[in-house]
This record gives C-alpha cells, structure tokens and sequence, in this order.
C-alpha cells in the first residue's frame, strides 16, 4: 500500500512510539489522526503534523465510534491503523501483601487486550466498505503492538504478559478473517525501546538493560519502529504475523 495521502488512524500517538509513527507517516505524505487518552499530548503531536486529535478511550465503544466517525469526516475512510495505545505493570501474582487485586489484572487486560481488539473490529468494519486498491487490491491494514514480553514474561509480568500474548494470539485468526476482504493484519513485538518510561530511569539501570541487548547494544529507537510500520503498510506480502523488533533480546526471568 502506498502511504502518500492515505488517512491513517494512531492510537496512543501522544508520546512514544504512536508519536515517532505519526511524525514518520506525516513525512510520508499520510494525513494522520491520533487517538489518545491523553488529550493534551495528542493535540500537540497533530498540531506539528498538521493532523487531527481526539480523545479516545480504546476500552469504550462510544468513544472509539466518535473518533472514528470525526476523523473519517475530515480526513476521509481510513486505510491503515497503528495501534499503540496501552499501559505498563509490574507485579507479582502474589506477594507479601497479598494476591494481586483482580481489578489490577482486569485493568491490564482491558486497556491492552480488548481495547486492541475494539479499535480493530470497529476500524476494520468500516474498512469493509472501501472500494480495493487498484495495484495491490487491498482495503486497508492494521498493526498491533505487543511486546516481546508476551513470549519470556519476567517475574511480575504475569497481567501485561498475558495481554500482550492474547495480542500475538489474536494475529493469525484476525488476518485469516479479513484475508477475503483484502485487509492484512500484523503484530510488531518491540523489545525494550527508549520511551519515556526508560528515560525516568537512572543512567547505570539504562545502561544495564542496553548491555542485556545482544545488538546492537543499547535501547531501541522509537522511530526505529515507525521504519517497521511504514515498510509492513508498504509490503503486501506481509499478513498473518508477528514481528520482533529486539536485537536479539530474549528476556530473563527477572
């Protein structure tokens, strides 16, 4: 799929990884809308872009319905969706103050798991109805993301372990379904990338977990995984899988 002037939607493209993506796609000719949580951010990344923000909570139907329908308005029918909306824990299933809340693991789910999957069934649905394109007869592609952690979860990983690996999971039977309708599905599982998380972080603890990378030895770029994302929309070949984006990292138990 070319990406020049096709709408692209980015969930989570305030900060992070959904931010390199949107600036890279920008750059690209895409006309970009983010949905974010986070109003604030996500209005100042399109503002640099000349793209759209809304407000979107991936967990709430209404809500990822109204962004959909406000920047298909001005943009036109999206082709193409990025997913990386999503949030962090660190817990074990069960420590010295008890087992970990249930409502702690649902939240993990919810927001990581079946937002995935609400933004893609409701995205997809609409991506139905597009004429194909004439080169590669495609309606349109979606790209998850879900961590190298749904494969070697460490000590305190078990709720975010587990909403990636239904991420992974979902990949396969996505694509198959959509396959007919000439819509493609991927999964990108980063490794550990220089986000705002890590760069809270003190120097030695970064440089402790760049040294844990076989190479190259240090974190991962953001904009290292909108390159992926811009070449899995523009390779038609690629549908049904799950990539790895970690050096080589394969992660320890704790």
């Amino acid at each position: 799929m070319v990406i020049t002037q096709c709408a692209v939607l980015i969930s989570g493209g305030g900060s992070g990884m959904g931010e390199a993506t949107a600036r890279r796609l920008h750059q690209q000719g895409a006309k970009i809308a983010i949905l974010d949580i986070n109003k604030e951010s996500a209005k100042k990344v399109a503002d640099d872009i000349q793209g759209i923000a809304y407000h979107c909570d991936v967990t709430d139907e209404e809500s990822v319905r109204h962004a959909l329908e406000e920047a298909e308005k001005i943009h036109g029918p999206a082709r193409i969706l990025v997913q990386c909306a999503g949030i962090l824990n660190s817990r074990r299933m069960v420590n010295r103050e008890g087992p970990m809340p249930l409502s702690e693991f649902e939240r993990i789910i919810r927001v990581n798991l079946i937002g995935s999957f609400n933004l893609m069934r409701l995205a997809s649905e609409r991506m139905l109805t597009l004429e194909p394109l004439l080169d590669s007869k495609e309606r349109g592609v979606i790209i998850n993301t879900a961590s190298i952690a749904a494969f070697e979860g460490q000590i305190g990983q078990i709720a975010y372990s587990a909403s990636k690996g239904g991420i992974v999971s979902m990949t396969l039977p996505a694509a198959r379904e959509l396959a007919p309708f000439g819509i493609r599905v991927v999964t990108i599982a980063p490794g550990l990338v220089d986000t705002p998380l890590f760069q809270s972080l003190s120097e030695k603890a970064r440089a402790d977990l760049a040294e844990s990378v076989p190479f190259p030895k240090r974190l991962a770029h953001p904009d290292e995984y909108a390159k992926l994302v811009a070449h899995v929309i523009e390779n038609v070949m690629l549908n049904g899988e799950v990539i790895r984006l970690d050096g080589a990292l394969r992660l320890q138990a704790k």
